[in-house]
């Protein structure tokens, strides 16, 4: 599994599509936090990284299917797929090492946003006047978040050996799961039930731990969804076996 990882990682970052994934990530985020005027933090009138944590929801919808769209599409559309299953390799070993590969590359592009948080404090009047339990739980938020993405983008890539339907599949599972449940319950005839729907979806609980006050349904709801695209990979690469 730590081979997968390795073989993963290095193939990302040797690659120029990779550092330009993730330097139009953060040029994207940095100016709608600190350029364009109608989201910009020093509008706010106080310390605030609201901006980050409600834009970068959005960005990942098509930043991780941009990383996970290669991990088993590729490997299919370039005949290594056969190569890696007669590896001494569990297929949940390969799945669980590509998965952890995207992940990390999440993660990283998440680091480069402390400076903003750095930023935020020092500009703070007085300096450190921040809620830095919220911006901790917004970021174990976007944590979770980008880890269900990746799960997602990962299932999606395994259904198809192209890469650009690999993504489109993504995007559009992840935009159905982050905001389509919520809309689907804002329709008025939903009742009483609106508010069990608004639960399945995961900006509810995305918001919810972004408020600094971790859940543990929150946390289980996130570690399923996880469990549930990463087992339904496990499936759909057993049956190509059969």
């Amino acid at each position: 599994m730590l081979a997968i990882l390795a073989k993963e990682l290095n193939s990302f970052f040797s690659s120029l599509v990779g550092y330009i994934v993730l330097i139009i990530f953060l040029t994207g985020i940095g100016l709608f936090m600190w350029v364009f005027p109608e989201t910009e933090v020093l509008n706010y009138g106080f310390a605030t990284m609201e901006t980050l944590f409600s834009v970068t929801p959005f960005v990942y919808l098509f930043l991780i299917p941009a990383i996970t769209m290669r991990t088993f599409a590729e490997e299919r559309k370039s005949g290594t797929m056969e190569l890696l299953l007669t590896r001494p390799l569990t297929d949940l070993q390969l799945i669980v090492g590509k998965y952890l590969a995207s992940l990390v590359l999440v993660l990283f592009s998440l680091l480069p946003t402390l400076i903003y948080y750095y930023t935020i404090v020092e500009l703070g009047s007085p300096q450190g006047n921040i809620d830095t339990a919220a911006v901790i739980g917004s970021y174990i938020g976007l944590i979770l978040l980008g880890g269900v993405f990746t799960a997602i983008g990962v299932f999606a890539s395994i259904l198809t050996d192209n890469q650009v339907v690999a993504f489109i599949l993504a995007v559009f599972f992840c935009f159905i799961l982050y905001t389509g449940i919520s809309s689907l319950a804002s329709l008025s005839f939903w009742g009483s039930g609106a508010y069990f729907i608004s639960q399945l979806g995961i900006d509810y609980h995305y918001i919810s731990v972004s408020r600094g006050l971790i859940d543990s349904r929150d946390l289980a709801y996130f570690l399923s969804l996880i469990v549930l695209f990463l087992y339904a990979t496990y499936l759909v690469l057993r049956s190509r076996k059969w």
